[in-house]
Formats: structure tokens, C-alpha cells, sequence
């Protein structure tokens, strides 16, 4: 168990982002353990021709047989929406003389080596770091940020305002219980079950903070190994199934006689906010389309619209909720 203690001024000062440099070294499970994120593994499937093109050695050995990272790859985000190349100088800027204990942080308590790769690599340590960052570097760009990256983009956005509702109309109890089964909140200490290490941790908060970031790599809310970083859980993003094209919510007959069929089926997938790239992507067809059916819901009060980051997001109203049934 990992029990993070909050006080009432830990509570105020707990926020939620979402990370492109966590995306990118999380996703590199895709490829040391496929299968085990199911729902990406079709969009995965699409971007492995890229992947195969890229030195991906050096990648692949920084993820460990129980799939995890070394802490340094993941620092905790400095705002709700930071760019990678911002993460990335953050990963770049650790001192070289601590890549070693941070390698082994993430491989040797489990009684695993380090892999021969990073073993004779940091004969030179900042050499080392350099080519993390520019193996990182080429692996966001020629795999994830051309078109994965603005899908998955938006479905964070839409995480982060669904839990920004969620916190409002219910509180920091019915937030963390909803996040994920692995969550509890109790007398002012939000615990993780830990399945993945033997003992309990105990973290107090104390003014640092507590970044909640979603992510589509975990299959239950996780934390750093080092347990003296600054305070952060990640857990597993909503929206999923729509990003992984697992199909859309049929809208009610009458509402497409009513207003088409193009616009009943927005309404059907607005049940949760979505950016208008986001639509297009699961609808299959251009944002420019979906971008004149959203102005024409949102002038007759159907949908609403809200900036989060730079993404504007569409949710239906409670007029458009009554019209598709709550569907």
C-alpha cells in the first residue's frame, strides 16, 4: 500500500495534467509487452512500420520485465498541457552522475541486471543521456506525434474536464473514487493498493502538491518507484475506446429524422467533452464537416463549448441529453 497523507491545504493545491513525454515513454510498453493495453494495440499495429525503422534498442531496454520505467523519463509536469520538447529538457537537465542510480532504482529490486546495453553505455553517463533524449526525440516524431498524439491529445483534454466536473458537483471523495479501483480515500490519506511491491510507503504531501495525470498506458493508478519525488499518481485515462475506433453509440431514430443523421450521430458521441479533431477522427471524415454540424448544434443550444488548453470542447447540454435519451 502507498498512502499519501493530505491536508486541507494539500487538497486545494491537488491538480490534474496530462503529460506528452509520460505518452511517450509509457507507450514504449506497447512494444516490450504487447497486449497487455489492449485498447491501443490497433493504433499501435498502424505505427509499427515507423517504429521498425528507428535504432529502438536503446528504448526498448529502458523497460523493465515487470514494464517499469526508470523515474527520470516520467518528472513530474510543470502544467495541466506542457509541450514534449518542455518535458524533455526537464529529462535532459539531470545531473549524468545520477543516471546510474536511477537505472538501477528501476531494474535491481526486483533482482533484475541492467540490461547489457545501459551497462556499457554508462561508461559515459552523459553520453548516455544524450541519446535517451534523442532516441525519445525521433520516437515521438516519426511515431506518435503525426497522428496519434492529437487523438490522444484530446481525449486527455476531455479527462481533465470531466474530473474538473466531477470535483465540482461532488467533491475530492467522489473524485478519487472514481479515478480508479485501486484508489482509496479515507480520513484524509488517498491510498494505492500496491500489487506491483511488497511493504507500505507513506508520503505526506506537505505543500508539494499532488499532480493526478491520466494516461493510456496503466491498467491502475500507479506512482513513482522513489517515493521522494516530488507527489504525482497516474491513472488510466477515459475516452479509450473511442481513440482505439471501438465504434460509436448509435443515436435514436427519431433524432436523426429530427435533426440528420450526421448531427444525431455527434450528439450520440458528445455524452463526454470531445474536440472537434477528436470527432472527425472517430467519424471518419473532416474536421471541417464536423466543425459546421457543432456550430449549428451549439447555436440551438444542443451542445456547449468550452476552451481547455488549445482545444475547444463540445459536450452535449442537458437539452441535447434529453433528445438522445441519456444515450
Amino acid at each position: 500500500m502507498h498512502r499519501f497523507t493530505l491536508r486541507l491545504a494539500d487538497l486545494a493545491t491537488t491538480w490534474f495534467a496530462y503529460s506528452p513525454i509520460h505518452e511517450a515513454v509509457l507507450s514504449l510498453r506497447m512494444w516490450s509487452h504487447p497486449g497487455h493495453y489492449r485498447l491501443q494495440s490497433r493504433a499501435f499495429e498502424q505505427l509499427r512500420p515507423s517504429f521498425e525503422r528507428l535504432d529502438s534498442r536503446l528504448l526498448l531496454s529502458l523497460v523493465a520485465q515487470n514494464r517499469w520505467v526508470p523515474d527520470f523519463l516520467t518528472p513530474r509536469p510543470s502544467s495541466p498541457a506542457p509541450e514534449f520538447r518542455t518535458e524533455l529538457a526537464t529529462v535532459r537537465s539531470l545531473p549524468p552522475e545520477l543516471l546510474r542510480t536511477e537505472l538501477e532504482q528501476t531494474f535491481l529490486p526486483h533482482g533484475q541486471p541492467l540490461p547489457a546495453l545501459l551497462e556499457a553505455e554508462l561508461a559515459d553517463p552523459e553520453q548516455l543521456l544524450t541519446r535517451i533524449c534523442d532516441s525519445l526525440t525521433e520516437y515521438w516524431e516519426a511515431c506518435l506525434a503525426p497522428t496519434w498524439w492529437p487523438q490522444a491529445r484530446a481525449a486527455l483534454e476531455a479527462d481533465l474536464v470531466y474530473r474538473a466536473r466531477v470535483l465540482a458537483q461532488y467533491g475530492a471523495a467522489a473524485l478519487f473514487t472514481d479515478l480508479d479501483h485501486r484508489l482509496n480515500w479515507t480520513d484524509g490519506v488517498l491510498s494505492i493498493n500496491r500489487h506491483w511491491t511488497d511493504g507500505d510507503v507513506e508520503t505526506a504531501v506537505d505543500g508539494r502538491g499532488l499532480v493526478l495525470c491520466p494516461t493510456f498506458f496503466v491498467r491502475g493508478a500507479i506512482t513513482t518507484i522513489d517515493n521522494t519525488r516530488a507527489p504525482q499518481i497516474s491513472y488510466p485515462a477515459r475516452g479509450q475506446a473511442g481513440l482505439a475506433g471501438g465504434g460509436s453509440p448509435v443515436p435514436p431514430r427519431a433524432l436523426e429524422a429530427l435533426v440528420g443523421a450526421p448531427k444525431a450521430r455527434l450528439l450520440a458521441l458528445l455524452a463526454e467533452p470531445a474536440s472537434t479533431t477528436d470527432l472527425a477522427y472517430r467519424l471518419g471524415v473532416t474536421p471541417g464537416a464536423v466543425s459546421q454540424h457543432l456550430s449549428v448544434l451549439a447555436a440551438t443550444g444542443l451542445v456547449t463549448r468550452a476552451r481547455h488548453g488549445r482545444s475547444v470542447l463540445y459536450r452535449r447540454s442537458v437539452l441535447g441529453d434529453e433528445l438522445t435519451g441519456g444515450r
